[in-house]
């Protein structure tokens, strides 16, 4: 709510048919490339996405991509943290290049303009495509505008927020991993006050946050707490989440930690790689996010300090028991410009490359790299995950996975037999999560208003939040906040949900 500013393979037989009249095959045997047009030229595709890594991914894996693909890729690898912004004057000042990625939490505006013609609907066209006919119709339908589908989605578990903590100084202060809030807000205090690195000196946190209410450390605290994912339905009407009491025992507690010296008190201000830093150079012993970023954490972590050990925890009991917020099984889609994508020709080309990434040869080099380099197979033809190459992949071939589409369900990725420990461990529990997932009820509907207003209106429950914990203001501030988003559109928002969600359950009947 916050974040409005959140194959198969075929035959060479068959690769050497009827496309051709398109200009583009979908080249589905392994090293083949097929995307060139009548004139032999590779076709260029300038392609906005997110990089989650400080480095960008290995030249030679994007070479490699390029070949077998047959085209020439000019990506612009813009930072997670300032994506949106970045995409935003993109999206303003028509600057797009042919595909853009945009992040789940900010998709709602952009509907808008995918209402005005920016954007081409490419569901006619997926049917055309070995690979992409094959991807989730009910992950599709959850992305439409007005039933079209205009994007590739790139697949992510429903929940991967947990708490990456640093076992050493659980062990140093005899402290057993937290299970309840009560027992995560005592190790927090530990942290800071009982020199859990030992080195004598009153120089370390509980907790890192970041400037993100959404994929920092709130969002998930506060599913804890048992708030709901974004609204609640109750007695038929929607109630936003922070109109809830579970949501003020989350700003409650934040500002406990707040006074109390527990968490950065810069935080409100803090970017992503800031706060990574604080965590790997061990100013703080908990980060809360996404548990997978746990190996390249304890990889930077061991670089500065070869004694930092990390574990995780993804089960903290709240008030209602276990709970954790979700996503639909999507974390973004990638979106096709009809500025900078002409013709219907060009369209199918650029479908073409990203039907070819899910083939066999090139989807198994963007999830792992170069067999011998960066992975190698057992006598199964399994892959193996060596520790050894562990940093080699985190720098040279894990940013690649902000472009991978339906990696989850791709059949044509090959199963790993062996992967790191802390990896194996962060999908182990990213699937523990699937048995206690709070969804948010309103992903399968439409408001006018919030596709409108939402930029706007989330900014005022935003500052009331971080005021609140900050303490420049009193609950009655807070709720005086929440009446000014009322009045400002967020009253018709929830009139408009209520009525939608009452037309699908009736269409359902």
């Amino acid at each position: 709510m916050f974040k409005g500013l959140a194959g198969r393979q075929v035959t060479l037989i068959c690769c050497s048919i009827l496309l051709l009249s398109f200009g583009l095959l979908s080249a589905c045997s392994e090293g083949q490339s097929s995307l060139s047009d009548t004139a032999g030229e590779k076709p260029s595709i300038s392609i906005l996405a997110p990089l989650h890594f400080p480095q960008t991914p290995s030249k030679d894996l994007i070479a490699e991509i390029e070949r077998l693909t047959g085209t020439q890729l000019n990506i612009t690898w813009v930072p997670e943290g300032v994506y949106t912004d970045k995409m935003n004057t993109a999206l303003t000042t028509g600057a797009l290049g042919k595909v853009t990625f945009v992040k789940f939490t900010d998709y709602n505006p952009v509907k808008n303009m995918i209402r005005s013609d920016a954007f081409w609907e490419i569901g006619p066209y997926l049917e055309e495509f070995p690979n992409l006919r094959q991807l989730d119709a009910s992950i599709l339908k959850q992305t439409t505008v007005d039933g079209g589908i205009y994007g590739l989605y790139t697949e992510r578990p429903a929940s991967r927020q947990g708490i990456i903590i640093r076992k050493d100084w659980l062990e140093h202060l005899h402290l057993s991993p937290p299970g309840t809030l009560d027992e995560l807000y005592e190790v927090m205090k530990q942290f800071t006050y009982n020199d859990p690195d030992g080195n004598g000196k009153a120089d370390t946190l509980g907790l890192v946050d970041r400037n993100d209410l959404v994929y920092g450390v709130f969002k998930t605290l506060s599913s804890y707490f048992g708030t709901p994912n974004n609204w609640k339905i109750e007695n038929n009407r929607f109630i936003p989440e922070f109109a809830t009491s579970e949501y003020m025992d989350t700003m409650n507690f934040m500002r406990k930690l707040y006074n109390e010296g527990i968490i950065n008190q810069d935080f409100a201000l803090t970017s992503k790689d800031v706060q990574r830093d604080k965590f790997i150079r061990g100013t703080a012993g908990i980060f809360i996010g996404s548990m997978t970023d746990v190996q390249r954490l304890s990889i930077e972590a061991k670089a500065i300090n070869p004694q930092a050990e990390l574990t995780l925890i993804n089960r903290i009991k709240g008030p209602d028991g276990y709970k954790v917020w979700s996503i639909p099984k999507y974390n973004g889609l990638y979106l096709f410009s009809k500025k900078a994508i002409a013709t219907e020709q060009e369209l199918k080309q650029v479908l073409g490359f990203f039907d070819r990434t899910m083939d066999k040869d090139v989807a198994n080099l963007m999830v792992y790299g170069f067999e011998g380099r960066h992975y190698q197979l057992d006598g199964e033809g399994k892959v193996i995950l060596p520790e050894e190459t562990s940093q080699l992949r985190v720098f040279e071939v894990n940013p690649l996975y902000s472009l991978m589409i339906a990696d989850i369900g791709n059949k044509n990725i090959m199963e790993v037999a062996q992967k790191e420990q802390l990896t194996a461990l962060a999908d182990q529990l990213s699937q523990d999560n699937e048995q206690f997932l709070v969804d948010d009820p309103a992903v399968r509907l439409t408001s006018a208003t919030y596709d409108e207003k939402n930029a706007e209106l989330s900014a005022i429950i935003v500052d009331a939040t971080y005021n609140y914990i900050l303490g420049n203001i009193d609950a009655d501030g807070f709720a005086g906040e929440v009446e000014k988003w009322q009045t400002s559109g967020g009253s018709m928002i929830i009139q408009e949900y209520t009525e939608a969600e009452a037309k699908a359950r009736a269409s359902e009947e």
